[in-house]
């Protein structure tokens, strides 16, 4: 593995750019060969200017978002698209691409080890790119304990998480455990069978 120091400078426009002492970055032995998804840290509030400069650079990147309404001082009322995980961001890259992402303004690190960033499942990007825009999608916080459900029915199929209830409603969180955060999204209690951690085939709710 290569040491590589990361030293921070200012761009004309005032954004924080990381200027690298070496130009290389060892491969790891079982890093991926293809193209995978990454979790990308951000600085705080830098989700989509960092998302912007991914996209003026051509490298693919997904940010979800989620709206929720606001309500200024003067009583006024105004919906706002959020990031669903603020101060991440995904990127699909091959490996040795992680240099090029890293010197975009913005960003602070993979998440991951000292060998390299950890790739994330293509499925649960897929369902969230699929889906954020038509199902009721929001941050969660991540937990570690509670009764785990399977997704039966629907586009969301065959996905396990927690069961909440939020007022009225059922709720499944979907958990990233590479970035330890999650979201929930409503669903109806037909959709849902309880996942056996035994193995057995899962029982209706």
């Amino acid at each position: 593995m290569v040491s590589v120091s990361r030293e921070t400078h200012l761009s004309e426009n005032g954004e924080a750019l990381a200027r690298f002492s070496s130009a290389t970055f060892a491969t790891a032995p079982d890093a991926p060969a293809a193209p995978c998804w990454y979790a990308l840290r951000t600085q705080a509030r830098h989700e989509k200017r960092v998302w912007e400069h991914l996209q003026s650079r051509e490298i693919e990147a997904f940010l979800p978002l989620y709206e929720q309404v606001h309500r200024w001082r003067n009583g006024c009322k105004a919906r706002v698209e959020l990031p669903l995980f603020p101060g991440y961001i995904f990127v699909e890259m091959e490996f040795r691409e992680r240099i090029r992402v890293l010197e975009v303004p913005g960003t602070i690190d993979f998440v991951g080890a000292s060998q390299g960033p950890w790739p994330i499942d293509d499925v649960q990007i897929q369902v969230l790119r699929n889906n954020v825009q038509t199902r009721r999608f929001e941050p969660h916080a991540y937990l570690t304990a509670g009764q785990r459900v399977r997704i039966a029915k629907g586009p969301l199929t065959n996905l396990t998480g927690i069961l909440v209830r939020k007022n009225a409603s059922l709720r499944v969180v979907l958990v990233l455990d590479a970035i330890m955060q999650g979201v929930a999204v409503e669903v109806d209690a037909d959709e849902l069978e309880v996942a056996e951690p035994n193995g057995n085939s899962p029982k209706p709710l």
